[in-house]
């Protein structure tokens, strides 16, 4: 790769955490995650004349292909943005956003997860396990295959907004007839992240997690995603099959663009009528949500320097998810929610680091939060 080499977050373990993990491998995870590729992330901070060069949206998420991902990578190294804190020009990591969550749900929270999905057998997909297993994360249901990983370049700006650009060509990934009833076997939830490449292994996934009785929560996953698959993902929500969905605020305005009123408001309650538990994200205003009549608004957590906006929806998700499996209100599960997703952006990256979990215990004490036994 003609970029300069990146740091690999978190190595491996040594051997009585190998044998706690390899116990953990044999229990059903409390939540399961479907990636049906595994992904890693390059993230970096540039300057604002790269994402003027690259194609798409700043901010979005749009598919590239291999050749243009390693252009973008070439590019980085001339449009770095360095400072004192950044370890390295371009940090490598397992990312993609279901991974982002159920990473958060393991490390910070102790929650007992596992990812549903494959990798390549390369560096890459070496990488990816590698990073999860240190975190604790169940891997025994992730398939590897000959072939190639999926990557994703993550361009972080000055003011911390990132723009990604994920490359899925050729990349390996686990197809609906690999998906097996013992999977789903002993969990409570499956979350998912809406993609129109992986329509039909999110629609095998939530038939066969409904047998079993497991909840299911679906993210949105960009604006672009949802505007430019729409009519997909509205009969997905219309189902009755999806139990929570999370939106940001982007993707709540484009799910109801063109109708009288497309705000954030809006957005919360159309897909309350179809969810049980209905989040839309509101960067720094917080969020709202909705379960039944209630409804409530959270404000962001303060003393929150962002660094990076890379996995803020992810690790909301993680507290949130947290707060529901342990009973918290709704307003509850805000709160953790807006804890942990302020943990994760004052770094680069989709992972938290360990000094910004405690930064995140700190706040949920200060708010009177149930802080994870860990």
């Amino acid at each position: 790769m003609g970029a300069e080499q990146p740091q690999h977050i978190n190595g491996g373990f040594g051997k009585p955490e190998e044998e706690q993990y390899q116990h953990q491998q044999k229990e059903a995870p409390l939540i399961l995650g479907l990636q049906p590729s595994a992904l890693v992330d390059h993230v970096a901070r540039v300057d604002w004349s790269l994402l003027d060069q690259i194609p798409g949206e700043r901010g979005g998420s749009i598919p590239v292909a291999n050749e243009e991902l390693e252009h973008i990578l070439n590019e980085v190294k001339t449009h770095i943005l360095s400072t004192p804190e950044d370890p390295s020009p371009v940090m490598a990591m397992g990312g993609g956003s279901v991974a982002n969550t159920i990473r958060g749900l393991v490390a910070g929270f102790g929650v007992p997860c596992g990812i549903i999905g494959a990798c390549g057998d390369d560096e890459q997909g070496r990488l990816f396990k590698s990073n999860m297993c240190f975190s604790g994360v169940n891997l025994s249901r992730l398939r590897m295959k000959k072939g190639r990983t999926a990557q994703c370049v993550c361009l972080v700006d000055a003011l911390g907004n990132r723009t990604m650009r994920p490359c899925l060509s050729n990349a390996v990934k686990i197809q609906a007839d690999e998906l097996t009833t013992e999977d789903f076997k002993g969990s409570k939830w499956l979350i998912l992240r809406y993609a129109v490449l992986n329509l039909l292994v999110i629609h095998a996934a939530i038939q066969i997690a409904k047998q079993e009785g497991v909840f299911v929560s679906l993210d949105l996953a960009s604006f672009e995603m949802v505007r430019n698959f729409k009519e997909p993902l509205m009969q997905l929500l219309k189902s009755g099959d999806i139990d929570l969905c999370f939106a940001n605020e982007d993707e709540a305005t484009e799910l109801l663009r063109g109708e009288n009123n497309s705000g954030p408001e809006a957005a919360l309650d159309f897909l309350a009528k179809h969810c049980q538990w209905a989040v839309v994200t509101l960067g720094s205003n917080g969020c709202i949500a909705k379960n039944g009549n209630k409804v409530v608004q959270v404000p962001a957590t303060g003393d929150s320097k962002a660094v990076d906006a890379t996995g803020a929806g992810d690790l909301f998700a993680s507290g949130f998810l947290y707060g529901l499996i342990n009973g918290l209100s709704l307003e509850e599960c805000c709160r953790v929610g807006s804890c942990s997703g302020g943990s994760v952006v004052r770094f680069l990256g989709g992972e938290v680091t360990p000094e910004n979990w405690l930064w995140m215990y700190k706040q949920m004490q200060i708010k009177g939060l149930p802080v994870p036994d860990l």
